[in-house]
């Protein structure tokens, strides 16, 4: 039995990276930097253009049963997520 090794080529090191274009990725899209620039500046144009409070007094529970109905979705999503995080009310905002 002899002992040769197998010799494989060694990959060109000295190549630079493929280009966007190159590797196909599409220049904006879920997680681009483009795409959090505009959502970025899509929320600063609503804060200093909208009405907030009137928006937030909007989105109130029409009457207790929506409230309910709306607590216990919640409790329900809670109940789906990773440990730790449901809870309550730890880490929400005021």
């Amino acid at each position: 039995m002899t002992s040769e090794k197998s010799i494989l080529p060694r990959p060109d090191t000295s190549a630079k990276p493929a280009s966007r274009e190159q590797r196909q990725v599409p220049p904006i899209g879920e997680g681009s930097y483009e795409g959090t620039r505009d959502y970025q500046k899509s929320i600063q144009t609503y804060l200093e253009d909208a009405d907030v409070a009137a928006d937030a007094q909007a989105a109130r529970p029409a009457d207790a049963a929506e409230a309910e109905a709306l607590k216990q979705a919640e409790q329900e999503g809670l109940s789906h997520a990773k440990s730790g995080a449901n809870k309550g009310d730890e880490g929400r905002r005021p």
